[in-house]
């Protein structure tokens, strides 16, 4: 009898599948559109092509002049008008995605171009083009970070892209010039470390610049003559271009730039006021919220991530205040490596200790692996950092171990950290979308601060159930780390929304257990010069908390959290609206499916 209902119950999916429409081809025209605005956002960004792993453009840099950013602007229209032309009821589930995420984020491109009115910035183009979180001194390096060095010819590549940097760099100060002209100006205080910035590129020996490494390491592919032909050529260019561009941008900033910078904090000082604030918060978070929700939110959650830490410090039977906790774990050496080495290997356990637990919380697995290497000397205390693999495989992912001034890198972060940057955060998750083949290749190579960043803040929650945590100080990190993700909430909307000054942002940063004064200041001028980027990450992880919630409550006993996961990471990145459309559409397809034995479910872990 039983397996006689087994028999009519598998009859009966079969039937309610048959009598389902049958799902439209993908469309040929429309996905001719996708590849075609692919192939120009490689001819627009280069960088972008070398960073994939894409061939024929490691020679040149992108174009940033006024007459580029026209031509930008004017495809902008002619692109959604082509996609609007479509019928989404006509196309396959996959095809409306698709045309749903480019669509959105040209729409979002086209109202950013008309807060910006006549000036000469593209549509997606940065008005602030050189700050302490972006501009070429950042995104040039981590380009050569990316690019293939094979054979002699990828360094004769490399030399025209070498180049092309005095031309790209004069594109940025006429752009620059503009802003001065128009009122598009970064605030002063958030820009003094500029110049500083400037001159690892603008001074020294050739050898000292980040551009020198791929010159001093050749591989065995290319012959001694080429060697030391290619040598001599980058020595050439690297100080007889290079360098005194870099000089002349610095002396802009210092003697130009920094004077005529604005007092005002708040982007909404900015020309087109407070409209172009709520404007990057959609872009930034892909959600609806306004800044006075956001800012309640995250007072909220701080006032309970507060209550958490308050409760772990107890358990290490510390008698102290919290600021006399903070302290004590910030200066106490058993938290602090002294070699470099040490540091590193740390990492490598925590990695392999990571990777053992992956197939108890996911139902299919990325195969690109990665690596933890230590980061270059010349990045200072930059913060630990994932970088992705090539889309065609050539190159791995990579983790980036901060190696550098060992007396600013506890060791009760690092549990937290290599969660979030490689797996089951960053890397699991790009490398995922990387490898969904069905996919047009924006979506696997695309992302939004929300869903990439609230993922990776996601991940480190998964931590408690691998077996991470166990120690009371490491429990501590990622509360810490979570905290900085919850006061920035707080943070961004007061400076921005609500007039908050630099210094109470700091206090606020500080006295909530977020890091210390130094860390908080840079953290807080990161906030003034990228409006509302930091806010994705705490909104990101606390919508797909709320979606595995939504799913475990509907379906009881049939939740899999294994392919939940699969669920919100089988689209690759989307924006938190699609993404929890696509959750619900997955709900309900697990309500109709047969029954299946249910797996692991996640503690009362936050």
């Amino acid at each position: 009898m039983r397996r006689l209902a087994g028999v009519l119950l598998a009859t009966a999916c079969l039937l309610a599948g048959a009598a389902r429409p049958a799902e439209p081809p993908p469309n040929k025209a429309l996905h001719a559109i996708f590849d075609r605005e692919l192939r120009n956002a490689y001819e627009e960004s280069p960088e972008i092509a070398t960073y994939l792993g894409e061939e024929g453009f490691d020679h040149r840099l992108g174009d940033a002049s006024a007459q580029a950013a026209q031509r930008r602007r004017a495809r902008v229209a002619r692109i959604i008008a082509e996609l609007e032309r479509f019928d989404p009821e006509k196309l396959s589930e996959q095809d409306r995605i698709s045309r749903e995420v480019m669509l959105a984020d040209l729409r979002i491109a086209r109202q950013r171009q008309e807060l910006y009115g006549k000036l000469p910035f593209g549509p997606r183009d940065k008005w602030m083009r050189v700050s302490s979180m972006e501009g070429p001194h950042l995104l040039l390096p981590f380009v050569v970070k990316a690019t293939r060095f094979r054979r002699a010819a990828d360094y004769d590549n490399y030399l025209q892209r070498l180049d092309a940097i005095p031309r790209r760099l004069e594109q940025e100060v006429a752009a620059m010039r503009t802003g001065m002209q128009s009122g598009w100006m970064p605030p002063r205080e958030a820009m003094l470390r500029v110049p500083e910035m400037l001159a690892a590129f603008a001074e020294g020996g050739v050898a000292d610049t980040p551009f020198w490494p791929p010159f001093a390491e050749f591989p065995k592919e290319v012959g001694e003559r080429d060697r030391r032909r290619l040598e001599a050529a980058g020595r050439k260019v690297l100080a007889e271009k290079v360098q005194p561009a870099f000089a002349r941008l610095k002396r802009f900033v210092e003697e130009e730039y920094l004077p005529a910078a604005r007092s005002d904090l708040a982007a909404s000082a900015l020309p087109a006021g407070r409209v172009y604030y709520d404007l990057l918060i959609r872009e930034q978070t892909t959600t609806d919220l306004g800044a006075q929700e956001i800012h309640a939110l995250g007072l909220a959650e701080v006032s309970r991530i507060r209550a958490e830490m308050d409760r772990v410090i107890a358990t290490t039977g510390f008698k102290g205040t919290f600021a006399e906790f903070l302290k004590h774990i910030n200066t106490d050496p058993r938290f602090f490596f002294t070699r470099p080495e040490d540091r590193l290997r740390a990492y490598r356990d925590i990695a392999k200790r990571a990777d053992a637990e992956l197939p108890r919380f996911f139902a299919e697995l990325p195969r690109m692996p990665y690596g933890v290497r230590p980061m270059d000397e010349h990045q200072g205390d930059n913060s630990d950092h994932y970088s992705g693999p090539a889309l065609d495989g050539s190159r791995a992912g990579f983790f980036f171990a901060n190696v550098n001034k060992l007396q600013n890198r506890p060791s009760y972060e690092m549990e937290t950290t290599l969660l979030h940057e490689a797996v089951p955060g960053h890397h699991l998750q790009i490398a995922r979308a990387m490898e969904l083949k069905d996919l047009p290749v924006f979506r696997r190579a695309g992302g939004y601060t929300a869903y990439v960043e609230g993922w990776a803040l996601y991940a480190e929650t998964l931590g408690f159930d691998m077996g991470f945590f166990k120690d009371p100080y490491q429990h501590f990190g990622r509360l810490q780390a979570e905290m900085l993700r919850a006061v920035r909430l707080v943070i961004d909307t007061g400076l921005h929304a609500q007039g908050w000054s630099r210094t109470r942002s700091i206090a606020y940063f500080v006295d909530n257990g977020a890091g210390n004064p130094d860390y908080a200041a840079a953290e807080v001028d990161r906030y003034i010069v990228l409006p509302a980027q930091a806010l994705g990450y705490k909104l990101g992880e606390m919508r797909i908390k709320a979606l595995r919630e939504k799913a475990r409550a509907a379906l009881g006993p049939r939740f899999d959290l294994r392919r939940f996961h699969n669920a919100v990471l089988d689209d690759g990145a989307l924006p938190l609206t699609v993404l929890e459309a696509r959750i619900d559409r997955w709900i309900a397809s697990q309500q109709s499916a047969a029954p299946r034995a249910a797996t692991l479910t996640v503690g009362g872990h936050r």
